[in-house]
């Protein structure tokens, strides 16, 4: 099978070495790609938000799979365009993917689907803000309604923060606050079947002990010792399986990676938000622990035909990363510092530790920093303090001017 990845970040490079090590891939190409993905596949330059351009791509190489790994092109119906010239595709329609394209939408089909979720307003209007904002109290949860790179939503004391996030929005979700420890749960589905992945969970705030801005996310881990074991059935009948049977319903069968961002709430669980693709830094734990060869799911759920795949195979070992990000990251982050040591940890660390590209590029025969997240370095252990302990060793040997990275991801899950 001849392989196509759409993206230039982590989680690419995280699906595209799960690619590379399935025996049924004969030819693996990514676009734009990144300084990690080119060892493992040939990069291709297209603009990932013109759906014609990743049409005649795809049908230039012949691919026989296209996976596209961001929400920007799916929001933008890159998969419509390139099913529409009658190439498999892993990931939703356009109108689906507005699951994740609108806060708004995705409230709509939970109500409809019965999915428990926070009490919400969606507001337009500076008096509607205020009411919402009055209604709830702190701590104030506001969303931007559109995309916004894991960065849209302001969890604050500050009612001025609220408001002036609020503001700046042109439409922005408020809702009640949900207790209770996050975690990721991914499911693989054809529009009918569901088939949920192992659960996760990600840091997102920029420093140690939760501490500082939100970011796009700076480490998980999986599995979740603390979590109950039927968690994942639970969540595929009450949330999963719902949520796709009410797309479908409404004529929008969503195909691709339904991603939960859930709440364990003393009240139960609570949907937090939804995505529409592989959520970054999860893929990078989660498909480090998957064992079943990737491709053959992928083109399943891109067939409509899920329903007869084999059960997956999951590893027993735990898996960490810990993002490594340029500086001033998530502000204005600094590009084009060199990165070094990658090549140590290649040799000392692999096959347990291994360096996944997020924001890298080549220059000049040297890898630079390209982004805010620039590495997320990835371990497997045969639980969680094995699996941190080769993580940091991996993250210690890479110098990155002005660098940063948090150090307890995954300490209290491990420790307990």
């Amino acid at each position: 099978m001849k392989v196509l990845v759409i993206g230039g970040g982590a989680r690419e490079h995280a699906l595209c070495r799960s690619l590379s090590l399935d025996p049924d891939v004969t030819a693996l190409h990514c676009a734009p790609g990144n300084a990690g993905i080119a060892e493992v596949a040939e990069l291709h330059p297209v603009d990932q938000l013109d759906g014609d351009a990743v049409a005649r791509l795809a049908t230039e190489l012949g691919a026989e799979l296209v996976v596209v790994g961001p929400e920007a092109p799916l929001v933008a119906g890159v998969a419509d365009a390139v099913r529409a010239v009658g190439i498999p595709v892993f990931g939703p329609s356009q109108e689906a993917a507005l699951l994740e394209g609108s806060k708004a939408f995705a409230k709509d089909v939970m109500a409809g689907a019965g999915v428990p979720t926070a009490r919400s307003y969606v507001c337009t209007t500076p008096e509607e803000i205020d009411e919402a904002l009055d209604a709830f109290g702190a701590p104030y949860v506001v969303k931007d309604d559109g995309l916004a790179a894991g960065k849209g939503v302001v969890v604050t004391g500050d009612v001025e923060q609220a408001r002036a996030h609020a503001l700046a929005c042109d439409r922005v979700v408020i809702e009640e606050y949900l207790d209770g420890p996050e975690v990721s749960l991914f499911a693989i589905t054809d529009g009918t079947t569901v088939l949920p992945l192992q659960p996760a969970q990600d840091f997102k705030r920029a420093l140690d002990g939760d501490e500082g801005p939100n970011t796009g996310g700076m480490g998980a881990y999986s599995p979740l010792p603390w979590a109950d074991p039927k968690l994942v059935e639970e969540v595929l009948e009450t949330v999963l399986q719902p949520t796709v049977d009410e797309l479908r319903r409404r004529g929008t069968p969503f195909s691709g990676l339904l991603y939960a961002g859930l709440a364990i709430t003393s009240r139960g669980v609570r949907v937090i938000e939804f995505n529409a693709r592989f959520g970054d830094p999860e893929t990078q734990v989660v498909l480090a622990r998957l064992k079943t060869p990737l491709a053959g799911v992928l083109l399943n759920s891109a067939n409509g035909t899920l329903a007869d795949q084999a059960p997956l195979n999951w590893s027993d070992d735990a898996a960490v990363t810990v993002v490594v990000a340029s500086h001033n990251y998530p502000d204005t982050p600094r590009t084009g510092d060199p990165i070094e040591g990658l090549d140590e940890v290649a040799a000392q660390d692999a096959p347990h530790a291994y360096v996944l590209h997020a924001g890298t590029k080549l220059d000049d025969g040297k890898v630079v920093s390209a982004g805010g997240r620039v590495l997320s370095v990835t371990a497997t252990g045969t639980d969680l303090a094995q699996a941190r302990e080769r993580a940091y060793a991996a993250v210690g040997r890479i110098r990155l001017d002005g660098s940063q990275h948090r150090t307890d991801i995954a300490r209290k899950a491990a420790e307990a």
